[in-house]
């Protein structure tokens, strides 16, 4: 399963060029994130458990401008022993054209701040939005 969130493009998301600033779509695919984690994985928190991310590759395919919906999906594309990565894949909705894609790879931190293995409810947890 992989998560969608859509975001329109405003005004403020503009660099004087007149098209999305390379910043601001680090910024969306947060606003995924967080989606996916309040959507599907809130329970997390509950438990104490953090979500960091530890690095971001980031392609810029083609700019999004004024009135644009940008549509993002995330889905998990590795698992490691404490770490996965996500891929998150934008794109102008209607169209399809792509617009970005990035790879975060993000740790699950335990109450002390250090991160946990990938097994057991955390993988659990995760498993679902797999590629």
């Amino acid at each position: 399963m992989k998560n969608h969130t859509e975001i329109k493009v405003r005004g403020y998301h503009l660099d004087l060029y007149g098209h999305v600033n390379n910043a601001r779509y680090l910024e969306f695919i947060e606003e995924a994130r967080w989606a996916l984690f309040e959507e599907h994985l809130g329970n997390l928190a509950a438990k104490g458990y953090s979500f960091f991310v530890v690095n971001i590759n980031i392609n810029y395919k083609s700019p999004a401008t004024l009135g644009d919906t940008i549509e993002i999906d995330s889905r998990i594309t590795r698992f490691g022993g404490k770490s996965c990565t996500l891929k998150q894949t934008m794109t102008k909705k209607g169209a399809g054209t792509p617009v970005v894609e990035a790879d975060v790879t993000f740790v699950i931190a335990g109450p002390e701040g250090k991160a946990l293995p990938v097994e057991g409810d955390i993988r659990d947890m995760l498993e679902p939005f797999a590629a």
